[in-house]
């Protein structure tokens, strides 16, 4: 006699609901672009999606209680000259989003709360490095206003977003980094590129720790840690099927586990839920969303189940669990696009009886704060996450938060309840041009305040005296020609009535030598 035994878990009855039209997001005009990434970005309070835009590239920031059928004009964040390939809310600060383009640069925007009143153009700091078109913006998971950026011209690029300054330069790839992911507390970093090999670096020094051949298909790869610190990719074989592999990093030349899924031949985009440990599987242009469960016990990878849509899907953003529904056993929320300008939500739910919190289906989730600074992190400290419990629900911080820069104020403070925050002048190092504020509403707490010294004071004041000398100069030069003109207009005009009066002498003395002549003449005849 032989019997099956079912594997136990949590999560074996994962199923997704789409919500109703009138509470998903309608007429959008999401990106044609042919780049591979998901065109989408979801925090607690907003949701950014790469749209179609004339004159450049623009992306649309909509707050979740907009709902409904989106208008044609609706303000955009447009200040890149070239269409937008990828953007990434800060999971520290979520006003705060990073964007990058086809024109090589990266913004770093601020988004108001409730959202915007009228287009943005103005972000908060360029990042101006990359010599060719920029795929891929990265937060740091722990460290505040790290940020990672890789582009077409084969380097990856960590800033320290406030003081605008370069942290880190790694040019070892060979070929276009198709994507990179830090490991839990960022003491790794791992990126697949286009010659078919996984990479992993320490992303303070830029070393090289291991590589390998990730999938042999020449199509495009992904790779992301898991929380436990095993390797999750996606690629395709050499008959162009699609596989997913899991790895170990001291072992990146043999998968754990190797399978095959199907032969589409859109990139799948891993997305993980490091509370449950679970992976969603979402292809460009499929209408399926297969989701898998990771487990110590084989096959490793379990999968669970799949939903299925009839549009094919064109990007997706998966929300962070902070802003799940933990009243319904919400464990995850998907943000998908289609072809026909609808951003569906799914909503995928645990069915249990009690309403009670599930503590079992909420373990701490990743919070608001940062654990670390950016300084910190590069000198060499390591953190993991900052985590905290949903029960009772999500409550957003509005403390305005700040970081101790040594070389310029940090630039990405959080705005004080429904203000936003303008940008503080600064100077920049290594690449990084601030602007001066947003054209958006003013804040009602103001701007930050910009940290100066007392040269950069005096330097400021001896332009301010130079302006002002130039002023003058230039009031006193109009003066003189304006009385100039005024002298002329004034000889002219007595010089007419002198000019007139000849003209009436000369017409007299014209008309008497006529009358002269004439009489001559009859004169003249009378004799003969």
């Amino acid at each position: 006699m032989s019997f099956r035994v079912v594997r136990s878990s949590k999560f074996r009855h994962v199923y997704g609901q789409a919500l109703k039209r009138e509470q998903c997001y309608d007429n959008i005009r999401v990106s044609k672009s042919s780049w591979d990434s998901t065109f989408c970005a979801v925090n607690p309070k907003f949701l950014a999606i790469i749209v179609e835009s004339a004159g450049g590239g623009a992306f649309i920031v909509l707050p979740h209680n907009k709902v409904g059928r989106i208008a044609a004009d609706h303000p955009l964040v447009g200040g890149h000259k070239g269409p937008v390939l990828d953007i990434a809310w800060c999971p520290h600060n979520d006003n705060v989003i990073a964007s990058g383009s086809e024109d090589c640069v990266v913004k770093v925007w601020q988004i108001p709360d409730g959202g915007l009143s009228r287009t943005l153009t103005e972000p908060v700091v360029d990042l101006v490095f990359h010599q060719r078109r920029v795929g891929l913006v990265l937060w740091h998971p722990s460290a505040l206003n790290v940020l990672l950026t890789a582009g077409s011209d084969n380097q990856v690029v960590i800033w320290n977003v406030g003081t605008g300054e370069i942290l880190v330069h790694i040019d070892s790839h060979p070929d276009i980094v198709y994507s990179a992911c830090f490991n839990w507390d960022g003491s790794k970093l791992v990126t697949t590129c286009k010659d078919k090999k996984i990479r992993i670096y320490d992303p303070r020094t830029a070393e090289l720790e291991s590589e390998a051949m990730c999938h042999e298909g020449s199509k495009a790869t992904r790779a992301i840690f898991l929380r436990h610190g095993l390797i999750f990719t996606t690629g395709f074989n050499r008959s162009s099927e699609r596989q997913y592999s899991l790895r170990a990093p001291d072992a990146l030349n043999e998968p754990i586990v190797m399978v095959e899924l199907d032969t589409s031949n859109g990139v799948m985009f891993p997305l993980y839920d490091a509370d449950t440990n679970m992976i969603y599987l979402c292809g460009k242009g499929d209408s399926v969303i297969r989701y898998f469960e990771v487990t110590p016990e084989p096959p490793f990878v379990h999968y669970i189940n799949t939903f299925q849509t009839t549009e094919p899907q064109r990007g997706i953003g998966l929300m962070p669990k902070r802003g799940c529904d933990v009243t319904t056993c919400e464990v995850a929320k998907f943000y998908r696009m289609n072809n026909n300008g609808l951003c569906q939500v799914i909503s995928m739910t645990v069915p249990r009886k009690s309403d009670l919190f599930q503590e079992d289906l909420y373990p701490d989730t990743l919070a608001e704060d940062a654990a670390i600074t950016a300084e910190e992190w590069i000198d060499g400290k390591d953190a993991d996450p900052i985590t905290f419990s949903l029960k009772g629900g999500y409550v957003s911080s509005s403390v305005n938060k700040s970081l101790p820069a040594k070389k310029a104020g940090n630039i990405l403070n959080k705005p004080r309840g429904d203000s936003s925050s303008s940008g503080a002048t600064s100077s920049s190092a290594g690449g990084g041009n601030f602007a001066s504020g947003n054209n958006n509403e003013a804040s009602e707490g103001g701007p930050p305040a910009a940290v100066l010294s007392e040269k950069d004071l005096r330097t400021i004041q001896d332009e301010i005296r130079k302006l002002k000398a130039i002023i003058v100069k230039q009031e006193n030069r109009i003066r003189a020609l304006e009385a100039k003109e005024d002298a002329r207009n004034k000889n002219g005009s007595d010089a007419a009535p002198a000019s007139a009066g000849a003209v009436a002498s000369d017409g007299k003395a014209s008309e008497s030598a006529n009358d002269h002549a004439s009489t001559s003449a009859g004169t003249s005849k009378d004799e003969d």
